[in-house]
């Protein structure tokens, strides 16, 4: 019988961590924004309970996200012919912008919480990464054999402009809309890449 009993609490914690899960994902799937109250309201659980399973928003936020984001070879398909990473880097640019305004309400969430608890950087999911690493692969054997330095400092460069941060500046700050940021942002990455293209002409 106390076995019984073990397995039932089991399961329905179970249940209830897979409620907030589901919950959160839906709710980052609107948009909106995304806190802990309103992902508790929408699991039917009071906050408390998604506190205990969860001890901070990013950890839960990243649980939710968790597969939501295809890996990069499945990102870039439609650009996986191309040697151009000119335009494999306009490609990941856009595609990561896009799907940031899709999820802001989270990635915001994200942002605010690394920003006020650094040590929790490392819930992010970091796409961005994974994104350019894959864009520029027809460089590795080029400008990544040549100057590796120089290559090393593309992705860096390439990461202050294809990134959550770059697109809420453009739409918060300069007062663009989602559309004029994604195409901003694309030109600036577009612009990178071509100067460290033409740097090994």
């Amino acid at each position: 019988m106390t076995a019984q009993v073990g397995t039932g609490r089991t399961n329905q914690k179970q249940r209830t961590r897979t409620a907030i899960v589901a919950a959160a994902r839906e709710l980052i799937g609107t948009g909106a924004e995304v806190t802990m109250p309103a992902i508790a309201r929408a699991a039917l659980v009071s906050e408390a309970t998604a506190y205990r399973y969860f001890p901070d928003l990013p950890s839960l936020i990243s649980e939710a996200l968790a597969g939501v984001w295809p890996p990069p070879a499945e990102a870039l398909s439609p650009v996986a012919d191309s040697t151009d990473p000119v335009e494999r880097a306009a490609f990941a640019c856009e595609f990561l912008l896009r799907g940031i305004h899709a999820r802001q309400g989270s990635v915001r969430a994200m942002i605010a919480a690394t920003i006020t608890r650094p040590e929790t950087v490392t819930t992010r999911p970091g796409i961005r990464f994974g994104l350019i690493d894959h864009a520029l692969l027809p460089l590795e054997d080029t400008l990544g054999a040549t100057d590796p330095d120089a290559f090393a400092q593309l992705k860096r460069d390439l990461a202050v402009v294809v990134s959550a941060e770059a697109f809420f500046t453009l739409t918060d700050l300069c007062g663009l809309d989602p559309e004029e940021a994604i195409a901003s942002a694309v030109r600036t990455a577009t612009t990178l890449t071509e100067a460290a293209v033409r740097s090994i002409a």
